[in-house]
């Protein structure tokens, strides 16, 4: 993967947040608490989808592979993040770096067509109710989910490769808490052009099909939200769509920040700030907005907490 006449790089050093010790240790209590909730939050949603009679839906099929892909994101940065946190020498192996590119543009792209594909269903589910359990059927919301996997770690496996394949002379330290592409690219010394324009093609691509599909879902909703004669109908209809567009307006309002522009030093600065938002904050708030404006959520939350400690009363 590397150029001759370059030196091997077999580290990288991640400069992270900051460089105050004091700070550090603040930062660490407060994302160590930011993880474990969200570990719970994701887990016990998915555990909560497979347990529950009440979710076994194409929605909550959805959800729970968006919990699951929410749980690896966090996964693939907080605990070496949490690690740096309490270490004076802030390293990650070249292999190292290698698997958390790619793990994190894999699975971003994922989540993005993951919501998508909840907007699709929340289109099928309100604008034809009749057909829903047919066009809606297990296997194929098994092949959107596959299919969202796949494609995602492809594209995440070729812009690693594309990123890798670069040689790394001279600074090794990455400004950035993870090996994120645009802090790399700024340590290659090689031509780095092929790879900002497949950057940007693949980011490019990504955020507007999935977004357009998503927008097109709701066009068709609303119009027939609009047609419904019924009032609380269309409060019903709409009801079921508020903690998705909720998701979709954080995730994809922050990474458009992040990836839609060139990299530069003081982009990459900037786009810290912004990761924190999305790698950390977002897996937290997901199951939480889904369990607290979501009735059917509650009502397995409820009964599941009355089987395990209250077993006689479940019966």
């Amino acid at each position: 993967m590397l150029a001759p006449n370059h030196t091997m790089v077999t580290e990288f050093i991640l400069l992270g947040l900051t460089d105050d010790p004091v700070q550090e240790r603040i930062l660490f209590g407060l994302f160590l608490a930011i993880y474990l909730i969200t570990l719970a939050g994701n887990l016990g949603m998915i555990v909560l989808i497979r347990t529950s009679s009440h979710l076994q839906t194409p929605m909550y099929f959805f959800l729970g592979h968006l919990s699951f892909v929410d749980l690896c994101y966090s996964s693939n940065v907080t605990p070496h993040m949490l690690r740096d946190f309490l270490s004076d020498r802030k390293t990650i192996s070249y292999s190292g770096c290698f698997a958390q590119c790619l793990l994190f543009i894999a699975l971003v792209i994922t989540e993005f067509y993951i919501l998508a594909a909840m907007g699709l269903d929340r289109y099928v589910a309100i604008c034809s109710p009749l057909r829903y359990s047919s066009r809606m059927s297990p296997n194929v919301c098994a092949s959107l989910v596959t299919a969202t996997y796949v494609f995602g770690f492809l594209n995440g496996l070729s812009q690693a490769l594309l990123t890798f394949s670069l040689p790394f002379c001279g600074s090794a330290e990455i400004n950035h808490f993870y090996c994120a592409d645009p802090p790399l690219l700024l340590l290659a010394c090689g031509d780095t052009r092929v790879k900002k324009m497949a950057m940007f093609v693949v980011a490019g691509f990504t955020l507007s099909s999935s977004l357009f599909a998503i927008l097109l879902s709701y066009l068709f909703i609303v119009a027939t939200v609009l047609r419904m004669r019924s009032a609380e109908g269309g409060r019903r209809a709409f009801s079921t769509c508020g903690s998705h567009l909720t998701v979709v307006s954080l995730f994809y309002g922050t990474l458009f920040c992040m990836y839609v522009r060139p990299p530069s030093e003081k982009s990459v600065e900037e786009s810290k700030a912004i990761a924190v938002f999305y790698t950390f904050l977002s897996p937290m708030l997901n199951p939480l907005i889904y369990s607290l404006r979501n009735k059917d959520v509650i009502l397995a939350m409820q009964q599941m907490t009355r089987r395990i400690f209250f077993p006689k009363m479940a019966v």
